[in-house]
């Protein structure tokens, strides 16, 4: 059950407006998802997260494929339910296989089993992975 009510695009102020545009025009949608509905009750949060998230998200270095793949692995890790779904559709609509998801589930899970065994044992950091000349 969501903590405050989502902000339909009818009922949303000029400043919610204008990001729930943005958000159609970048992506290239006619409709605007509950996460952003919900984060509308705090119109600066709203702003703030979407610019960022708009930014960070186009392709660079790392083409949008990757980036999605990349939010997916963050999301099953922290165990968001919204995130995987939305991001695992996005993944898919960017491109990933089944075989890349199967692979990316692999390393996630092999990811997690391996950093609690680390947290566990604590084993000294290796010199050859600190930091040049620092």
């Amino acid at each position: 059950m969501p903590h405050v009510k989502p902000v339909e695009y009818d009922d949303a102020s000029p400043e919610v407006k204008a990001v729930y545009d943005d958000i159609k025009a970048s992506r290239k949608i006619s409709w605007i998802n509950n996460f952003w509905k919900t984060l509308a009750s705090h119109p600066p949060t709203l702003k703030r997260t979407w610019e960022a998230l708009r930014d960070v998200m186009r392709p660079g270095a790392l083409d949008v494929k990757t980036k999605e793949m990349l939010f997916l692995a963050v999301s099953v890790a922290n165990n968001c339910e919204y995130c995987i779904a939305s991001h695992m559709a996005s993944a898919r609509a960017h491109g990933m296989s089944e075989a890349e998801l199967g692979e990316l589930m692999a390393v996630i899970s092999m990811a997690a089993q391996t950093n609690r065994f680390a947290q566990g044992y604590q084993p000294a950091l290796d010199p050859q992975f600190k930091p040049k000349g620092g």
